[in-house]
């Protein structure tokens, strides 16, 4: 590899503001905030609106809800009534 064209890779910490949840990784972002990490050491801190922890896609909230929903327009749709008694 030659010298002095690739960006620096280092540790950082990036932290979940929706959710909270902070993870340790390797990249080339860089940020003024820092953090002190569970092993003592300071490394930058880059804030994400949304990570895997908090999107629908991955915690599967979304799937639940359009479930949800269609069961209950299934339920509106072919409620019966409880006075009628069934026909045999």
């Amino acid at each position: 590899m030659q010298k002095s064209i690739h960006p620096n890779y280092h540790p950082v910490v990036f932290r979940d503001v929706s959710c909270g949840f902070t993870f340790l990784t390797r990249s080339t972002c860089t940020s003024n905030q820092t953090i002190e990490w569970e092993d003592g050491n300071t490394y930058p801190l880059i804030t994400l609106d949304i990570s895997s922890a908090s999107h629908p896609v991955y915690t599967g909230a979304r799937q639940q809800q359009k479930a949800e929903g269609r069961i209950a327009r299934f339920n509106s749709r072919f409620k019966r009534s409880n006075t009628a008694a069934p026909q045999e």
